[in-house]
């Protein structure tokens, strides 16, 4: 099977439903799940939260990174840390979880490279959509922040794939874009639950359309995507130009520019950055 057989099998198996994931991830999912009832008391989620390590570290790193800590009080346990960043961004962290162990079952040196590099290039528009969210565009920063957390994970199905298919990534970004970027990624999004808003803006984000100054969660992710300073190692191409498109991006913004806020908000980035890698 050459390299494009291959991507259109794996997306066909994405888009009727016949995913395969590790056992961890399900289990995380049914947490997810518990998360997202309405019913769920604060005392049951930070019960449910501590069951999984991973989460639990994260949601107290979270909790005293700069974007959520302001008044510089940490906090030392699960149920604070709960209460202090709500159920949205929990339900973000426990995505991060499982896109995390979509790609804990990768050996091969290679794919564990470019898995490394799409978390740190996932992490970073996470971090920079809140804080445009937030400061830019005006829609909810948790929700931009769950998009950028899980705007990657068709890849990372397809990364924990991949040693099935020799040379299945030999062929490079285009091939990825037209044949599987999509397909793979909605289907992955369905099953992890991923909300109606959310997929909304990661279409966007595979259409490429987006307005400036941003104006929806779509275009929202669109800017982070393309400040990110960690490109997706799924979308590069040979002879690439790098980042320096990015430094070009910038508009005014109330009474100061882009530029302006994203220096102010760089602890912020950074702090979220880190809490989520």
């Amino acid at each position: 099977m050459d390299r494009i057989d291959a991507l259109k099998s794996i997306a066909a198996q994405a888009a009727r439903g016949e995913l395969s994931f590790p056992t961890h991830v399900d289990a995380t999912l049914k947490l997810q799940h518990a998360l997202s009832d309405p019913d769920c008391h604060i005392d049951e989620a930070a019960r449910l939260v501590q069951a999984e390590p991973l989460l639990a570290a994260r949601t107290v790193a979270i909790a005293n990174s700069a974007a959520y800590n302001r008044n510089g009080s940490e906090v030392t346990n699960v149920r604070a840390a709960v209460q202090r960043v709500g159920f949205r961004t929990l339900g973000a962290l426990a995505a991060a979880v499982i896109v995390r162990q979509l790609a804990s079952s990768i050996a091969d040196p290679g794919l564990r490279a470019k898995a490394d590099q799409l978390w740190q290039h996932s992490t970073h528009v996470a971090a920079l959509s809140q804080v445009i969210a937030r400061r830019v565009s005006n829609v909810d920063p948790d929700t931009a922040m769950f998009a950028g957390i899980v705007h990657e994970v068709g890849g990372f199905y397809l990364l924990s794939r991949a040693a099935e298919y020799p040379g299945l990534l030999e062929g490079g970004a285009d091939e990825w874009i037209e044949h599987g970027e999509t397909m793979i990624g909605r289907g992955v999004l369905l099953r992890l639950g991923v909300p109606a808003p959310v997929m909304g803006a990661i279409e966007a984000l595979w259409n490429g359309m987006r307005a400036l100054p941003p104006e929806t969660l779509g275009d929202t992710l669109l800017l982070a995507n393309d400040l990110s300073q960690v490109p997706s190692p799924l979308l590069e191409r040979p002879g690439m130009a790098g980042l320096h498109t990015a430094a070009t991006i910038d508009f005014a913004v109330g009474e100061g520019t882009l530029a302006s806020i994203l220096l102010e908000s760089e602890a912020e980035v950074a702090g979220l950055k880190a809490a989520l890698a």
